[in-house]
C-alpha cells in the first residue's frame, strides 16, 4: 500500500486502488493505466482520488490532470447509472447518428457530456463502436454491463430510455 499519504487527509476509502499504485506506482509509464484502474474503480476521477494518486506516485497533480484532460477516456465528473455511449463513426454518422443524439438530447435533456438530475443517464459520444452494419448504434454500459442498440429511430430510442425509466421507477 501507498505509504507516501499520511492518510490524515484522505477521505475516500482508497484500499481498492492500493494493490494497484503497489503493481504500478514505481512502473516508468504507467500513468495511464493507473488512471484507467482508478476510474474502472470509482467510476470516474475525484479530485481527491488524482490528488491521492500524485501523492502515491510521486507525479505532479499538474501533469496527472493534463494527462486526464488530453484523454477523452477520462471522465472527472461522476456520470450516470447508464452511460448511453453513442457512434459518431462514419457509417453512424451517414446513417442518421446526429437524429438520434438530438433524440436522446432531447428525451433526456442532457447534450454529450451531460448527465441527467437523477443520476440516472450520461451521454457520451464516441468515435466508433465497431457495430457499423448496424448503424445508427448506442451502446447502453451500466453495472449489469453492455447491451448495443442498433438501427435506431428517433421512436425506438425514445422507448429505450422510457423502458429503462420506468424498470428503475419499479425497484
Amino acid at each position: 500500500m501507498c505509504n507516501n499519504c499520511g492518510g490524515e487527509k484522505v477521505r475516500t476509502d482508497f484500499s481498492a486502488l492500493g494493490s494497484v499504485l503497489d503493481k504500478y506506482a514505481g512502473v516508468r509509464g504507467s500513468l495511464i493505466t493507473i488512471l484507467q484502474k482508478a476510474q474502472d474503480i470509482y467510476g470516474y476521477l475525484a479530485k481527491e482520488t488524482i490528488e491521492y494518486i500524485a501523492e502515491c506516485t510521486g507525479i505532479a497533480p499538474a501533469r496527472i490532470y493534463g494527462v486526464t484532460t488530453f484523454y477523452a477516456q477520462f471522465r472527472l465528473e461522476p456520470i450516470g447509472k447508464y452511460l448511453i455511449m453513442l457512434c459518431k463513426g462514419t457509417a453512424c454518422h451517414v446513417n442518421g447518428a446526429d437524429t438520434i443524439e438530438d433524440a436522446v438530447s432531447l428525451y433526456l435533456n442532457i447534450k454529450d457530456g451531460e448527465t441527467t438530475p437523477d443520476g440516472l443517464f450520461t451521454l457520451n459520444n464516441v468515435a466508433c463502436l465497431g457495430c457499423c452494419s448496424l448503424a445508427p448504434v448506442m451502446m447502453l454500459r451500466s453495472s449489469g454491463g453492455e447491451e448495443t442498440f442498433g438501427n435506431l429511430t428517433r421512436e425506438r430510442v425514445w422507448d429505450i430510455l422510457k423502458g429503462i425509466q420506468e424498470k428503475e421507477a419499479a425497484v
